[in-house]
């Protein structure tokens, strides 16, 4: 026991008690609202009422509202990167993966899902010019993205599905591009048909 009549588990509870709100929930009421809104637009009593802190407790727990952001940054390329793994896990084709991958983008750019955006393309808009280093962890994330297009194409080659004429640096740059203005778009209210209209033409880019 210590002096003040608690065990060491306890003393150490007391001096260092966990966060009383679950982390995975917040961020993801954050990242939402960032990607509603953009980083800019976004205040810190948005935050505190989609998050269900008080200020306090996010500047705690983040430091600022930029620490929120990176945070709900994070969390949303974690997910995201998941559920594309495991739709281009279920093809069985190079050409099959890189249309599971165009799929992915395009089911987002409809609907709710569209009206609610982007947080990495949105990112992209609001720290550009402004803030180096989060500029950097959405460049990181563009090319994460564009790397993976460009293997699955060269997988699609490799297996005979993709014709090796394809230029896959270069195809895999305009998939990007096509990806990531797909969810620009869909803010605009764009429906289901026309976003799969447009997914189907992108794979004229590896025919």
């Amino acid at each position: 026991m210590t002096d003040a009549g608690l065990t060491p588990d306890e003393t150490t509870r007391s001096r260092g008690r966990p966060r009383e709100f679950d982390m995975d929930a917040a961020l993801d009421s954050a990242l939402r609202v960032f990607s509603e809104r953009g980083y800019h637009a976004t205040s810190i009593s948005d935050l505190t009422e989609a998050m269900g802190l008080a200020s306090g407790s996010i500047y705690k727990a983040f430091k600022d509202k930029r620490g929120v952001f990176l945070a709900a940054f994070g969390r949303y390329r974690q997910l995201g990167r998941r559920r594309l793994e495991a739709m281009i896990a279920s093809a069985a084709t190079g050409r099959e993966k890189v249309f599971q991958m165009v799929m992915y983008y395009t089911e987002l750019s409809y609907g709710d899902a569209g009206r609610k955006g982007c947080l990495v393309v949105g990112g992209a808009n609001d720290f550009a010019l402004l803030d180096e280093e989060t500029a950097a962890h959405v460049a990181t994330a563009f090319a994460a993205d564009e790397k993976l297009m460009a293997d699955l194409i060269r997988t699609g080659q490799a297996d005979g599905t993709i014709p090796q004429t394809v230029d896959a640096d270069a195809a895999a740059l305009a998939f990007l591009c096509l990806t990531k203005g797909l969810r620009v778009i869909g803010k605009t209210g764009r429906t289901r048909q026309e976003m799969m209209s447009a997914a189907e033409a992108a794979m004229k880019l590896v025919s």
